[in-house]
């Protein structure tokens, strides 16, 4: 017998040799039925695991967490495997892992499948299901999986079974008819399948590189209940509808071109506004707190990274080395590196702690052309970027203050679904982590210390710091149900020992400080796609591109249109007549795409009564009154940032 213990604590004793499934068996049929794959002592392992030993385990489910997601749309994506073979028995089989939302696998095809082939397929996927085929794993030598392999005309497999390190477990699932090499874990048969969707099919190239075969991708989803599909697919259109691609070019918010290149996007004057305003408002915010801007360059000696440690951990991520003279030069991945050395530039003593230097950077980072997306994953960026130097005594307080600026932001903006995260290091990762087991401790326990005094909720995750220490990030629920990250805050001991920085202390000796580093918005570039997204384009009055728009009715009404427009002007509302011929029900519909807050509707009665009739995005018709009264009304929403 050997002694089971389940994630409440409760302790089986129970035969060796029995499989995870008939374990899940002895405590309830139910939760036989739904498991999908267990944890044996933290390690993932099938369903048909047998237990030797010893051990901790903990059942997945569908529903239970990500991990028991996995499994179920593993299977799913082998089920659209068979039946992609069985279809067109000629295609050759890629990859076909489970990802954040589904599943896909990648097929050379003898000719692209078109949307008729990928409802022949989705039809074929029901039948296998149906069938509720038994998936049985196997194990085979190196030399026996190869042949296998290449008697199947599998060369993706063979390649990939050849470039699997000595001794590795070379495992096979077989279902039906259907053989692929996968190391699992999967469900226990086809049938435990319920509800499937094929969701969209795409270019892709072998291993994502793009000098290799260029292949078929197909993306799927699949769920326990056909509710739980119908919902996703609300969802999915949803995301449509939200998508800031989509609404940047119906609102004009910004481009792109393939003359400028991928990942490099084009502000038009709309998005621009809304950019520039941004930066005023996030700028004098700092500016209140002490904040001292400055401007630095783009371009930076390699020697620089190398000085900084960015070059060992992100020098993959750059741009190449241009050669100039007998300096090697750089495009920037981000300013923390130039700040050391402002900070550097002169003696510092302790009474000029802190010292706050804030800069709008412009960053470049290298991303592939397929992970470039709109305004979210870009090539050039603009952070809103700053570098704190504090004393020891100080890093409560300023964490504090930034904590503070945080929330006086999402104030602002109207977020109210938001966590903290504390960000630590993977002990385990020396390649991705500087290696300095003290530093580390100390500024984690530091910042987790700093936390709990403040009296912020908080959880844990390793393996999301910054290389050089520990980070608290904002974690913002999206109308989607996304969690992206906006703000960071991050503690760092590392850079100013590179950097060898110090300040005179109150003993006359030199200390070395340490840096927070922060940003607010993040990038600009970011946070204007998550804001697009979150209100549907349809922006608050304060930092909508367009604020007012006129409306005459008829030409008689153009003369009294621009009086409006010049006064509204002198007050620094943005403003624009529609004077065109067109009937005012179009003009009103036209206003509502362009998703403008205020209309301002000008017929014989406005002019006779020296009024306007008001429309909001809003509350619609509200109603006719004077222009002053008009104004004094969207003033006091602009300066109150008031949202909708």
């Amino acid at each position: 017998m050997i002694k089971v213990t389940l994630k409440d604590g409760k302790i089986l004793e129970v035969e060796k040799g029995k499989t995870i499934l008939e374990i899940a068996k002895s405590i309830s049929e139910g939760l036989a039925r739904v498991a999908t794959c267990a944890e044996v002592n933290g390690e993932v392992k099938d369903l048909r695991y047998e237990l030797n030993e010893d051990c901790e385990l903990n059942i997945h489910t569908f529903e239970s967490d990500e991990i028991g997601k996995k499994p179920y749309w593993h299977t799913t994506a082998h089920i659209l495997a068979q039946a992609v073979k069985r279809l067109y028995p000629n295609t050759q089989l890629g990859i076909g892992p489970a990802i954040e939302n589904g599943f896909y696998y990648d097929f050379k095809v003898e000719k692209p499948l078109t949307e008729d082939d990928l409802t022949k397929i989705e039809e074929e996927m029901k039948k296998i299901i149906k069938e509720d085929l038994p998936l049985e794993r196997s194990s085979l030598s190196r030399e026996e999986a190869i042949k296998l392999m290449k008697e199947k005309n599998e060369k993706y497999k063979v390649q990939l079974i050849e470039e699997l390190p000595e001794g590795e477990e070379i495992s096979f699932y077989t279902q039906g008819e259907y053989v692929d090499l996968c190391a699992g874990p999967h469900l226990m048969s086809t049938g435990k399948v319920k509800a499937i969707k094929i969701l969209s099919t795409s270019a892709a190239y072998w291993k994502g590189n793009q000098e290799n075969d260029s292949m078929q991708r197909i993306y799927g989803i699949s769920f326990p209940k056909a509710s739980q599909l119908e919902e996703y697919l609300k969802l999915l259109e949803e995301a449509k509808q939200r998508d800031h691609r989509k609404i940047g070019k119906e609102l004009e918010l910004f481009m792109t071109h393939e003359l400028v290149g991928s990942g490099l996007p084009l502000y038009l004057p709309n998005g621009a506004t809304i950019r520039r305003i941004l930066e005023r408002y996030i700028v004098d915010k700092e500016i209140d707190l002490g904040y001292n801007h400055v401007y630095t360059p783009s371009l930076a000696n390699v020697e620089l990274y190398k000085t900084s440690g960015h070059w060992d951990h992100y020098k993959d991520d750059m741009f190449p080395v241009m050669k100039m003279d007998n300096e090697e030069m750089v495009l920037r991945p981000m300013n923390c590196p130039h700040h050391m050395l402002i900070f550097k530039s002169k003696t510092r003593s302790y009474r000029d702690m802190p010292i706050r230097i804030g800069e709008l950077g412009h960053d470049f980072r290298y991303e592939a052309s397929g992970n470039v997306c709109g305004l979210e994953r870009v090539r050039a960026m603009c952070q809103n970027d700053a570098h704190l130097f504090v004393r020891p005594d100080q890093i409560k307080e300023e964490v504090g203050k930034v904590v503070g600026l945080i929330l006086s932001v999402y104030k602002d903006f109207g977020f109210k679904d938001y966590t903290f995260r504390l960000s630590l290091r993977d002990k385990n990762d020396k390649k991705k982590y500087f290696d300095d087991d003290e530093m580390w401790e100390n500024a984690e326990s530091q910042l987790r210390e700093i936390l709990k005094e403040l009296n912020i909720n908080f959880y844990e995750a390793e393996g999301e710091a910054a290389f050089y220490g520990p980070k608290l990030d904002v974690q913002i629920k999206t109308a989607l149900g996304h969690d992206v990250t906006i703000s960071t805050c991050q503690l760092d001991f590392l850079l100013p020992r590179r950097f060898e920085l110090s300040y005179v202390g109150e003993d006359n000796k030199d200390h070395t400080p340490v840096v927070i580093h922060r940003a607010i918005l993040g990038t600009f570039d970011r946070f204007i796609a998550f804001l697009t997204e979150e209100t549907k384009g349809a922006f608050p009055l304060w930092l909508s591109p367009l604020q007012v728009k006129i409306l005459p009715i008829t030409d008689e009404q153009n003369k009294y249109a621009e009086e409006i427009q010049e006064k509204l002007k002198d007050k620094k509302i943005r403003v624009e007549i529609d004077n065109s011929n067109e009937k005012i029900g179009y003009k009103i519909r036209k206003a509502q795409l362009e998703k403008v807050p205020y209309m301002l509707v000008l017929g014989a009665k406005e002019m006779e009564a020296d009024a306007v009739a008001v429309r909001s995005r809003k509350d619609g018709d509200i109603g006719q009154m004077k222009i002053d009264k008009f104004i004094s009304k969207i003033q006091e929403e602009i300066d109150t940032k008031s949202i909708d």
